[in-house]
């Protein structure tokens, strides 16, 4: 796997890492409601899936930095073959994003842009 695909990585995991706190420990802030489409009033409803997502999130975070660390250490097969699915995993979930609710476009963008180049990068 290449030096840019592995740096790539990380920044994307590391991203996503912000995505988690945001969105497991962070929803109810102010500053964050035009990113989900929440109103305070809908906290509660959606604390079970905006949390559960954040989550997701950061284990996508974890599978992009241990297929790092597997390239690093010698398998880079291995590693490959799991920074190759988590970046393809992403893209598919912007693209469901944009499908789901058009007004998130730009989310769609910061979700799918990096992931998609990363997934060139390491089928390169």
């Amino acid at each position: 796997m290449s030096t840019a695909a592995q740096v790539l990585a990380v920044v994307i995991a590391v991203m996503l890492a912000g995505v988690w706190l945001m969105e497991s420990f962070f929803y109810r802030h102010p500053r964050l409601y035009p990113l989900f489409l929440l109103e305070r009033r809908d906290f509660d409803a959606v604390k079970l899936w905006i949390v559960n997502l954040g989550f997701y999130n950061f284990t996508t975070a974890v599978a992009l930095a241990l297929g790092v660390v597997l390239a690093q250490s010698g398998h880079v097969p291995q590693g490959e073959a799991l920074v190759a699915f988590t970046a393809g995993q992403h893209v598919f979930l912007a693209l469901v994003l944009l499908a789901t609710e058009r007004r998130l476009w730009l989310n769609t963008l910061m979700e799918g842009v990096p992931t998609a180049l990363l997934l060139f990068l390491v089928l390169l």
